[in-house]
């Protein structure tokens, strides 16, 4: 059956080139996933494929990333030549499959499972700015070496912060301008925004893109053209790198209080008070969490380590200290910006599975440029590293603090 579907031109070169790698980089409404999403049910027609579609975190691709094919599928009228499950989708006639798979699995990452899949000759990132640690992107590039076929290791991403490895790895050191449609040596790079998706985004939408372009030129530019960011204006910290989590010394996490709207977390800290860092895990980040789900969080990544946590919730820390050991925060006036003053004194080793804590490092910033008075949003693992770290370092002003 004839397909339906048009290809943007700009995707062109994703099919004509030999090269390994694949960049395709972009704002909000640019088609970018749409596009590259055909290309891979295009590919299952040839025989000898198959792919691996990853994100950092998928846990049920059939509600999540299969329906989004199936539309595809039937945009093209090819419905008879799929055979679909919860996280496969296999070409009939071909035999070439598209396997769907998360990084990050609630026990920590399955880089090891996916390097053992076998025959992958395509290997596609999806949100690719989701993964920090480089050398899990290694490993599994390292493992699509299928003989007789072309390799292909495909990232699909929305540009965050100069500082990301992808930036460094495949931009600054090629000496390829951002937001480039090229190959260079055996990269091949795809751009596209909203403009080149124009046809298929409704009026109101349109309009909305131009009030942000008239209003938040910096929005407009990273977020709807897809542009790279130094930083994000005003972040508070910008004193953290990536690195393996030590030990040194006591142990003491961290931990603030949510469910629908904010989430629940815990975070895990030691402090290396000779050499001024600290280190600094994610253990969960989590809605819809009960007391006893937490409970039973607590136990299995804090033992009968001390945990500090928000003292905005003195019956819920009541609860819960009947199975962990958990004291409450320090609070009072200037005590949020005590802590933070504390915070950037020390260098910040964040652990590389840490995503949320970088994502919030990457956008935690002052209300205003001139003010003291941070944001209240993208905070909720900060807030429990401010707990930790404020509790266990000796504070000068403590007579003018309180405890709830």
């Amino acid at each position: 059956m004839q397909s339906k579907v048009k290809i943007n031109p700009k995707f062109l070169p994703y099919d004509e080139t030999d090269a390994r790698y694949f960049l395709f980089t972009g704002g909000r409404g640019s088609g970018k996933s749409y596009g590259v999403a055909l290309g891979l049910l295009y590919l299952t027609t040839e025989a000898g494929h198959t792919i691996l579609f990853t994100r950092y975190t998928l846990r049920s691709a059939n509600i999540s990333i299969i329906p989004e094919f199936k539309e595809k599928i039937e945009l093209m009228g090819y419905e008879d030549l799929f055979h679909i499950t919860k996280d496969e989708i296999i070409n009939k006639a071909s035999g070439s499959k598209i396997l769907f798979r998360g990084i990050k699995t609630s026990s920590g990452d399955q880089t090891a499972n996916l390097k053992s899949l076998q025959g992958i000759t395509t290997w596609v990132m999806d949100e690719a700015e989701e993964l920090v640690d480089e050398s899990i992107f290694d490993k599994i590039d390292l493992s699509v070496r299928e003989k007789g076929v072309d390799n292909r290791v495909m990232l699909i991403l929305n540009p965050r912060t100069k500082e990301h490895w992808i930036y460094e790895r495949f931009f600054e050191s090629m000496g390829v301008e951002a937001g480039s449609n090229t190959i260079k040596d055996n990269v091949c790079y795809v751009h596209t925004t909203y403009k080149d998706n124009i046809e298929h985004l409704s009026k109101s939408y349109l309009e909305r893109i131009e009030q942000i372009k008239k209003n938040r030129p910096q929005k407009y530019k990273h977020e709807i053209l897809g542009g790279w960011l130094e930083k994000a204006e005003g972040v508070i910290y910008t004193n953290w790198s990536l690195g393996k989590f030590k030990e040194v010394g006591k142990v003491v996490y961290g931990q603030d209080f949510g469910f629908s709207n904010d989430p629940t977390t815990l975070v895990k800290t030691s402090i290396d008070k000779n050499n001024k860092k600290i280190y600094v895990k994610e253990c969960f980040y989590k809605t819809y969490l009960t007391t006893s789900q937490i409970a039973h969080l607590n136990q299995k990544f804090a033992d009968r380590d001390l945990i500090v946590a928000d003292s905005a919730e003195p019956r819920l820390i009541k609860e819960l200290s009947r199975d962990c050991s958990i004291v409450p925060a320090i609070k009072g006036q200037g005590s949020i910006t005590y802590g933070i003053s504390i915070l950037q004194d020390y260098d910040l080793i964040i652990d590389p599975e840490s995503i949320e804590i970088v994502k919030e490092l990457n956008n935690y910033a002052w209300l205003e440029k001139k003010s003291q008075t941070p944001i209240d949003k993208h905070n909720h693992l900060l807030d429990a590293l401010r707990y930790a770290i404020s509790y266990q370092l000796e504070n000068p002003h403590k007579g003018e603090y309180y405890i709830y």
